[in-house]
């Protein structure tokens, strides 16, 4: 088909034509990028924990007065909440995914390495920290007794850092020793002593991966350390249909075991910590469909307007078309590829405007660099609404009568 009458006619409503190229190119920018935020929304929900969430519940406890051996009673805390009926395993550990706090450190494969290799969340572990947790253990072997450390100890004064043994995910393992066995390897992350790999794990979720980015998500390393009850938090596996149970009786026995002490009042299973976690990323997926949603209403009605209001103004010039011999085939296709053509300019240029948005989300919130694919695929979601929308003005300009048409003014 010879474009040369379409752009001809173009020219002459260049504000109409203008407004549906700039509907086009915002639409395209925007959805470009909302897309590839919902994506990563996505994929953030279906991330792996590594952890059994919906057979463990996590319990708190703080003293009021700290006066006592805290470690003996936190010894003594685990073989009162191993004791409930229901109770698969316990331990007690410094963090846990989807909780309120966050350790982290930095990870050296050299002593005198200035910047580090990666940045790691730390867990503490003591006797059935696998366990408890629901841990896989794809490579070497867990913790010794005699290599558990004990608070207490770690922060007397003159103590010097060292840490012997560490037990790593599989991700952190493949980011320090790329195409290599991880166990048997060093790093150092405490001090100027080396660390020795002696275990990994398929999978561990660092608490707060938001402040480091999704590829850190999984950097976690387990070192041998016994926390007492005043730093960390007690965690009890239990069966699915038994949690509430548990709770409640985990509560009842550790106030009695003990002097006077609080319970959190954000004891809850990990399942319902997940939920109120990613809480935030599910209404951003629902806000963002909702955008993209009306975006694509607003232009397909943008497009169909137009056109109904071009065909009515062009009455005339279809008629004397059809009269000449132009089939309804042939206006049909005219139409078409007039809003093709349309269509095409603001894909352009939203192509760009989807490019600065995302380099100022890079910028100012962090976020990663928009993939080339989503440009070719927002180009055709917006070819395939354009040529939709148009399809039924420009079929009602086709089944207009040649003598009706020339009679019009």
């Amino acid at each position: 088909m010879d474009i040369r009458p379409i752009l001809t006619t173009l020219r002459r409503h260049k504000t109409a034509a203008a407004l549906i190229v700039f509907e086009v190119a915002l639409t395209c920018a925007i959805i470009c990028n909302a897309v590839f935020l919902i994506s990563n929304r996505i994929d953030r929900l279906q991330r792996p924990s590594g952890l059994a969430e919906q057979e463990i519940v996590r319990i708190a406890i703080r003293s009021i007065n700290k006066s006592g051996d805290a470690q003996a009673l936190t010894r003594s805390d685990l073989a009162t909440l191993r004791a409930i009926p229901g109770v698969i395993s316990a331990t007690i550990t410094n963090q846990i995914p989807y909780g309120d706090s966050a350790w982290n450190s930095s990870v050296r494969l050299d002593p005198d390495q200035r910047i580090p290799t990666a940045n790691t969340s730390n867990y503490y572990a003591t006797s059935q920290f696998m366990k408890s947790l629901g841990l896989k253990l794809i490579a070497g072997r867990e913790f010794t007794d005699d290599e558990i450390l004990s608070w207490a100890v770690v922060n007397a004064p003159g103590y010097e850092a060292n840490l012997p043994s560490a037990i790593i995910t599989r991700a952190l393992g493949e980011k320090l020793f790329p195409g290599q066995q991880a166990v048997g390897k060093t790093f150092y992350m405490w001090g100027d002593k080396p660390t020795r790999v002696v275990g990994v794990v398929e999978h561990l979720l660092r608490p707060n991966d938001l402040l480091f980015g999704a590829g850190a998500s999984d950097y976690s390393v387990i070192v041998p350390l016994e926390v007492d009850y005043n730093f960390g938090v007690y965690v009890i596996r239990t069966a699915p249909d038994r949690r509430d149970e548990v709770i409640k009786a985990a509560g009842e026995a550790l106030t009695k075991n003990g002097p006077a002490r609080i319970l959190s009042e954000s004891n809850d299973t990990l399942e319902a910590m997940s939920k109120k976690f990613y809480q935030t990323d599910r209404s951003m997926i629902w806000l963002l469909s909702a955008v993209c949603i009306a975006l694509l209403i607003v232009t397909a009605l943008g497009i169909v307007g137009l056109a109904s209001f071009w065909v009515q103004q062009r009455t005339r010039q279809i008629g004397v078309r059809r009269a000449l011999g132009a089939t309804r085939g042939q206006i049909l296709r005219y139409f078409q590829t007039e809003n093709f053509l349309l269509t095409s300019i603001g894909i352009v240029l939203g192509m760009a405007m989807a490019f600065a948005i995302n380099l100022a989300l890079m910028k100012y919130y962090e976020l990663p660099r928009l993939p080339a694919l989503y440009l070719p695929l927002g180009a055709l979601c917006l070819w395939a609404l354009g040529q939709i929308a148009v399809y039924g003005p420009a079929k009602r300009a086709a089944m207009v009568p040649p003598a009706l048409a020339t009679r019009s003014a």
